[in-house]
């Protein structure tokens, strides 16, 4: 249980409102800032504007996803209210405070350095990004579908980037019956493309191995899908950008082409928000309570 722990849960998507429900249940106390929108109420939990917040007796601060921006903003579909977190909130929170985000920046990492406060990135834990790769995929399914005039049972199908989601994205669409190309860097990610059965390619051999694609699915945060590429590609293609933002492609010469890219960044929240929200409940819920075992420990 949680009770008396004190958690201020920062705008974001209806993942949050499975977090908020999960919370209330273990009896946490919440404030929720940018949720004025929000006509469901839950026991427990209180809404407020993040300047008229106490944040002395926080013990948690949760935010979405994206995390912030640049200049601080914190993105809700619950309230109109510009939502801007700040160093001097983090520093009117006790010590002991840990603020969860699903993925950081530049401007999160040194404000949460600045307050000497622990920032905990959720999407770099395994078993958040692999329980979450199961939405993913299916949207991404749900795009391809949607975007293209052909099945995907014998198509073409490039998928950038063995990591957690593209090893999920590349053996559903194999399963589907595409011919799935997988193009990586470590020698170790093509040898375990070549176990799975697929064809595997080094990312220097993108320009030759994207002629004949008829969707390329992107899911490296870096600039992979570059002018060069996109010129080699059939004008058919369909570019499925899963990377966060600003995505691994060069939208502007895409659009030029006449290529369609679609940059899908947060799928899960948007396909099965309820499922991708009580993913990150339960990890959430298990780390602060095991975060309130040491806390007490240290106390005794």
């Amino acid at each position: 249980m949680l009770t008396d722990v004190q958690i201020a849960v920062i705008g974001g998507d209806a993942r949050q409102l499975e977090i908020i429900r999960n919370l209330t249940e273990l009896d946490a106390k919440l404030s929720l800032i940018g949720f004025e929108q929000l006509d469901h109420a839950f026991t427990g939990a209180v809404k407020e504007k993040i300047d008229e917040v106490e944040f002395s007796n926080k013990d948690v601060v949760i935010l979405p996803v994206p995390g912030t921006s640049l200049d601080g903003q914190i993105e809700t579909i619950f309230s109109n209210e510009k939502v801007i977190l700040r160093k001097e909130m983090l520093l009117e929170t006790p010590p002991h405070c840990t603020i969860y985000s699903g993925i950081s920046n530049s401007y999160l990492d040194s404000i949460t350095k600045q307050a000497n406060r622990r920032l905990v990135n959720l999407f770099e834990r395994d078993d958040v990004a692999i329980y979450n790769s199961i939405p993913t995929v299916e949207g991404t399914i749900m795009m391809a579908i949607q975007h293209t005039d052909i099945t995907i049972h014998g198509s073409n199908i490039t998928v950038l980037g063995l990591g957690r989601v593209g090893m999920s994205v590349a053996r559903i669409f194999d399963a589907l019956g595409a011919k799935v190309k997988v193009g990586a860097r470590k020698s170790e990610h093509i040898a375990r493309i070549t176990e799975m059965a697929l064809t595997p390619f080094h990312l220097n051999d993108l320009e030759n191995e994207i002629k004949d694609a008829d969707i390329c699915i992107n899911t490296i945060p870096h600039l992979v899908v570059t002018a060069s590429v996109i010129a080699r590609m059939p004008v058919h293609t369909l570019i499925i950008d899963l990377a966060s933002k600003p995505g691994g492609t060069d939208f502007r010469y895409a659009e030029k082409r006449g290529i369609k890219a679609l940059l899908a960044p947060g799928l899960p929240g948007i396909v099965a928000p309820k499922t991708a929200g009580k993913i990150l409940a339960k990890v959430l819920s298990q780390l602060i309570q095991d975060d309130v075992k040491i806390r007490k420990g240290n106390n005794k």
